[in-house]
Order: C-alpha cells, then structure tokens, then sequence
C-alpha cells in the first residue's frame, strides 16, 4: 500500500544523522495515554512506566486524558516541545484511524506526530453478554436481522475500535445496531457486563476475567489464528469476516521535530524493558499480544500501511463523523 506523502516525507528525518544533543531527560517524562485507566494499554503504559524510571533516572509518570475519541490526549502531545520530555502512548485510533473519521481534527497525527515506537498489535474480540443467545457471528447477525434496533453496542467513540467494526458488519449485512459511546475501553467492557450494552469489542486483557467467569462470551477474535489462551474461539477470518477487523495496535510517539537521536534511544529503551520477564510474562504473553517493537524507521512504514487501511474500512463503514 502506499505511503502517505506527509508521512514519506518524515522518514528521511527519522534517519538522518543524531547530532549532539543535550542530556536526555533532564526532568520528568509523562507518557500520556488517552484512555481512562484499567485497560491492557494503561497496564502496559504503567509497567513501562516502572522499568523506565531507573533507566532514564527520572521520574517516568503516566497521564490519562480519556474522553474525546482520544482527540484532546493526543492534541496534548501533538503540541508539547518536541523534546522528549512529553511522549504519547496510544491505539491506532489516535492515529489512523481519527483523521478519516474528523473533517476538523485540532492537529495532524500524521504530521504533527513522529513514530517512537510500534509496539504490538492487539488482537480484538467480539463480545457479548451471556443474555445474548447467540454463539458465533452467523448468530448474532440473525439476532440483528430479526429484532432492527433492539441490539446495541459500547463503544468509546466515533473511530474507535467498537465503532469501526459493528459500522462495517452493519453496512455488509444491512443490519440496525445502535452505537452507545463511552469514555474508554473499560467503560464499555463494563457496560456490557452490567448488560446496558449488549455487545462491545476488547482484548483478551480487558476481557480475561469476565470471559472466565462467564460474564461476556467471546464470538471471534481478529487474529490470522485462534488464541492459544481461546482455543475454541474462532477468528474472524474463519467466521467470513475478515475485511471488518480493525486491526488493533499500541504505539509510542513523540511530538513531530523531537531529535531522531532521542526518539532512537527512546525506543531501544521500550524495546528493553519489553523483553523483561515481569513485563512480558504479565502483561504481553498472557494477553496474546504479537509484540513488534519496532524502530521509528519501520514504524513509519507500519503506520502508514494502517492509515491506507483504515482509510477503506471507514469508506466500507461509512463510519465517518463529519
């Protein structure tokens, strides 16, 4: 797929030769994640949060800015100095998925945003609550298709990975689902299981123990193959869903003009702090997470592969906003 001009434009300076620069950080580093806390990605920002602080000998925090489909989070940092000091750590939502969804978006992620980091794909599930007497996909499309306008499903916003999904399983089957949007991930999952939603979408670490105790049945997972920690949970490639997967991912990113010198040994850093066991063996392998960590240089590539996708699944959806 193509690159985005702007962000084929930006790969040169992620490349170019460090210069000397300033020692790195001199005061605290905030990572800012735009979701509320309690989610595998606020998990995760934390746990690297933690390993982070001695390695850098300065206070790492995290900051959540939920609300907003992720708008005003991600604006903060879009236009924080880029120095190194203010990261942002996000879904792709933030990223490649907002600006076709926004008309008036108050920044560019594309611009105004450098890839630390991509750092793993997430691999989403269909969920619903137990009340919902289906089993599959096939089921919960006749479910649709008999009662119009009696399902509904949390989201946390126009973009979101929810949204994207049951907008584009609703325009390939002429189904009437109803969005109910909430201030993040773990609202939503919540809601589905007090049963004010009936369905939601969530990784296996948001997901985890409602599943074990029944509280949310799993229906598909969007993954090229079923989890080992769900085996009986089918993909959805084998439900015959594949083109509605939104592909889910966390990435780490600075404001756009940060020195290559620092997003470089920022990411080496993550990297590190990735392959530790008490971060991989509580936060990544349990989850099911496929872990990339990728350099600035190839995260641009990854990232604008997602933008070119996400740009046909909102077209496929007609989710768009404005």
């Amino acid at each position: 797929m193509p690159i985005p001009r702007r962000l084929f434009l930006a790969a040169p300076l992620l490349a170019a030769p460090a210069l000397a620069q300033p020692a790195w950080p001199d005061r605290p580093v905030r990572i800012v994640v735009p979701y509320p806390p309690g989610g595998g990605l606020d998990a995760l920002a934390r746990a690297l949060a933690d390993r982070l602080t001695p390695v850098w000998k300065q206070t790492v925090t995290v900051d959540n800015r939920p609300g907003g489909a992720t708008i005003p989070g991600t604006d903060a940092v879009a236009k924080a100095q880029p120095d190194g000091h203010v990261l942002l750590m996000t879904s792709d939502a933030s990223v490649t998925a907002n600006p076709h969804m926004h008309a008036r978006l108050p920044h560019d992620p594309m611009r105004d945003l450098v890839p630390v980091s991509y750092l793993l794909d997430v691999h989403q599930m269909v969920l619903v609550h137990p009340g919902v007497a289906v089993r599959d996909m096939a089921g919960l499309v006749s479910a649709a298709r008999a009662r119009p306008g009696a399902l509904n499903y949390g989201s946390y916003g126009p973009g979101s990975q929810p949204h994207l999904l049951f907008e584009a399983l609703k325009a390939r089957e002429g189904l009437e689902i109803t969005q109910v949007a909430y201030r993040g991930l773990t609202p939503a999952v919540l809601a589905t299981v007090a049963g004010e939603v009936q369905g939601t979408l969530a990784g296996v670490a948001s997901a985890r123990e409602f599943l074990a105790t029944g509280q949310l049945r799993a229906l598909a997972v969007g993954r090229p193959a079923r989890l080992p920690q769900l085996p009986d949970v089918p993909t959805l490639i084998e439900a015959g869903y594949p083109e509605i997967d939104p592909r889910t991912w966390f990435g780490l990113f600075a404001p756009a003009g940060t020195p290559p010198a620092l997003l470089a040994r920022t990411q080496r850093d993550v990297a590190a702090a990735l392959e530790e066991p008490v971060i991989r063996d509580r936060h990544l392998t349990p989850n099911g997470y496929t872990v990339h960590a990728a350099t600035p240089e190839a995260s641009v590539a990854l990232v604008a592969a997602d933008f070119e996708a996400k740009r046909e699944l909102v077209r496929v959806s007609k989710a768009r906003v404005d």
